[in-house]
């Protein structure tokens, strides 16, 4: 397989660091499309066939539970790709917005979770390969999923709530493996317009150096591991392609 095709399902609003972010961690031919604007791939085609071999859901300013207009299309996208098995990864608002789609449910939280923070991985899983049983990543949410779609796995968690899971070839992380030292700084600072106390907002960005975002590092795993994923999905639809070709020239 090439260089696997990745649509970017770009949830955020407004201009903000998403492309840029994720072209420099996702190692894979990237189309951009801005969800939150109505903008998104054409569906798949009534054979199954889809322009790419993944797609990648974003974060927002939004709240998953608001299902705007936009939500709701894209929220159609994603249950056909799903039916399809092709792999979705949700980032952050991406995550919640997976869980809620597949009848999990998000509530707001008592706080927000910002800054760096400790995780914990529950189970074994290839998105999570060559990562610690405890790592930690950059968090910036209000919302949380409170409970898991069922049948869904909780693979990472912290005492804030579920950080990772999977629901078939569909997996939501809701820390931010994609965030720069810039863009953690950026996103600290607007949080101040949100009601986030200035103290706790100079706390976060005090903890922000490149000592600290080094640590980080590891968990940007996340998205070569997906791209794995996805690489072993496509040699299994092959197979299997070659398997039904046979059986019907038999």
């Amino acid at each position: 397989m090439s260089n696997p095709t990745i649509a970017l399902l770009d949830a955020s609003i407004g201009e903000t660091p998403v492309e840029r972010n994720f072209r420099r961690e996702v190692d894979a031919e990237l189309t951009r499309y801005k969800a939150s604007e109505g903008k998104l791939p054409a569906w798949p085609a009534a054979d199954g066939s889809w322009d790419f071999d993944a797609a990648v859901i974003s974060g927002s300013q939004t709240a998953v539970y608001d299902m705007e207009s936009w939500m709701i299309s894209l929220s159609e996208l994603i249950h056909d790709l799903t039916e399809l098995q092709i792999p979705i990864l949700g980032v952050c608002w991406g995550h919640q917005f997976l869980a809620h789609l597949f009848g999990g449910c998000v509530t707001p939280m008592d706080e927000y979770e910002l800054g760096y923070r400790h995780i914990e991985r529950y189970q074994k899983h290839p998105i999570f390969d060559d990562i610690p049983a405890e790592f930690i990543a950059f968090e910036t949410h209000s919302d949380t999923v409170a409970r898991l779609p069922p049948k869904a796995t909780e693979l990472a968690g912290n005492d804030r709530g579920v950080q990772a899971f999977a629901f078939g070839t569909a997996i939501g992380v809701q820390f931010h493996p994609e965030y720069d030292i810039e863009t953690a700084r950026s996103v600290t600072k607007s949080k101040r317009q949100e009601g986030i106390e200035d103290q706790r907002v100079e706390q976060v960005l005090n903890s922000i150096s490149p000592g600290q975002h080094e640590r980080t590092q590891k968990v940007k795993s996340v998205f070569n591991n997906f791209l794995q994923i996805v690489q072993r999905n496509h040699s299994v639809e092959q197979t299997a392609g070659i398997w039904v070709f046979q059986r019907h020239k038999l």
